[in-house]
């Protein structure tokens, strides 16, 4: 026990403390939108940032995975904000807790797995274009100033590593621009221009709602959204951050950390909260490694807002905005393209309309939905074109063997190939090296024997090994 408390929380102490201040760089203008987005008061994305950081600290599932307010959630959350008030979402969002808990508790997180590898490169993909498309709007009616700075920054966060990794360079680049805004006079947008930050510790609260049945049916439909968001984000991040850190992590245990993370910053008058991947890649990337990562980033940001709001609202914009360009080019998939000519053209039809999806709705779970969808059709569409049928004749008896499997779309196949006008007197099905999947298959089976029997023949069906090794219909 003690050993896998060194391990998870002290084993990389001071990366983890340098990699979880360099990710509040990250966090802080994104909380900041999706307070806007959500249309709510910004502090409450800061206060409910830092509540999440913290507790899934503690009872995540998967180390240094970064889990914030998120923007695909911030927008399921504005309509009931505007028609029903602030109040309504801190109790939508404790229900999305609860919700994601009993997730974790059914062991839901295993459906993940059916997420191909397809599915989940569009879904990184175009994660990276929407994270850039998002900071064009930084450059808007701003000078050449400006466009240097996001240059610089970027400049030292890929030039310092040649030298030293003493101090994480994207940590560096941020720190020298603020310098230089500060000292210089620049006249660039900062933090602070973003939103005023006024710093109030939260208290546990009790949503101001009437507990009744018409209530919860106003909160279900947003709340359970908001678990389903969550769902597919965390755990298609966990994914990604598993595979980068060559891990495997529990994300049953990842949904009863994001279920109680949001259920207790509800009651603190917070809104709900996923795994972000760009955060959880810089964080990653720069070398975070264990809890005390996120619980460092947690703790930094509530001293950035609580005790040094002035540096806080000094950083200049444009240096967040280089960081997460460095975030766009270093999560995006640069090595499928490069192969793309070796990889099966189904797979990259479906990454490309995961993408498609996801860049045309803004929604990241309509199109991981959209290209789970293709995916099992074209399986479905391959394994109906992989059944084979071959027949035989056995003294007076025909055979048909066989091989494949049989379910709703390939039953037709196996219906058009019986010669019910055969003059066989007997007819065998051989099955052995087929599995039939579904009731429709079953139902064509039956329909064959019918039909072969209504002109005189006699059937006889051999199944699988387990099943009755032959019959006579």
């Amino acid at each position: 026990m003690l050993q896998r408390l060194k391990t998870t929380w002290f084993s990389n102490i001071r990366a983890d403390v340098l990699a979880g201040i360099t990710t509040v760089l990250a966090l802080i203008p994104d909380s900041l939108a999706f307070a806007f987005i959500a249309g709510v008061n910004p502090m409450v994305s800061i206060y409910s940032t830092i509540c999440i950081l913290v507790l899934i600290s503690i009872f995540g599932g998967r180390p240094a995975m970064v889990s914030s307010t998120a923007g695909s959630m911030a927008v399921l959350m504005t309509a009931l904000v505007a028609q029903h008030g602030v109040e309504y979402l801190f109790a939508a969002t404790i229900l999305t807790g609860i919700i994601q808990l009993a997730m974790g508790l059914f062991k839901l997180g295993r459906w993940m797995s059916f997420v191909p590898h397809s599915v989940i490169t569009g879904f990184i993909n175009s994660l990276a274009i929407l994270i850039f498309i998002s900071q064009l709007r930084y450059f808007e009616g701003q000078s050449w100033l400006m466009y240097a700075m996001v240059l610089a920054t970027l400049a030292i966060i890929y030039i310092l590593p040649k030298f030293t990794k003493a101090i994480p360079s994207p940590l560096v680049a941020v720190g020298f621009m603020t310098l230089i805004v500060v000292f210089m006079h620049m006249n660039l947008n900062t933090v602070g221009d973003l939103a005023t930050i006024e710093p109030t510790i939260p208290f546990l609260h009790i949503p101001s709602i009437p507990f009744t049945l018409e209530t919860l049916w106003i909160l279900l439909p947003t709340a359970f959204s908001l678990a389903i968001v969550g769902y597919s984000e965390t755990l298609l991040t966990q994914t990604i951050i598993d595979e980068l850190t060559e891990e495997k992590t529990s994300k049953d245990k990842e949904m009863k950390g994001q279920g109680i993370a949001n259920t207790v910053t509800g009651f603190f008058g917070g809104m709900a909260g996923c795994a972000l991947i760009a955060e959880s890649a810089i964080n990653v990337k720069v070398g975070g490694r264990g809890r005390l990562s996120t619980l460092v980033a947690g703790i930094v940001l509530f001293v950035l807002v609580f005790v040094l709001d002035d540096v806080l609202n000094s950083i200049p914009i444009a240096a967040l905005v280089g960081v997460m360009m460095m975030v766009c080019i270093e999560i995006f998939d640069w090595s499928y393209f490069r192969d793309i000519r070796g990889k099966p053209l189904a797979h990259t039809l479906i990454m490309l309309t995961t993408v498609a999806i996801v860049l045309v709705t803004h929604d990241l779970a309509i199109g991981v939905i959209a290209g789970v969808v293709l995916s099992v059709l074209v399986y479905a569409y391959r394994s109906a074109t992989q059944l084979h049928v071959h027949e035989e004749t056995n003294g007076d008896e025909k055979i048909y063997r066989v091989r494949g499997q049989l379910f709703f779309v390939s039953s037709d196949t196996l219906l058009d190939r019986i010669d019910f006008n055969d003059a066989s007197e007997n007819v065998c099905l051989d099955l052995t090296a087929a599995h039939v999947w579904d009731h429709t298959a079953a139902k064509t089976l039956d329909k064959i024997v019918v039909r072969l029997q209504g002109k005189g023949k006699s059937v006889r069906v051999l199944r699988q090994a387990g099943e009755p090794s032959s019959k006579t219909a």
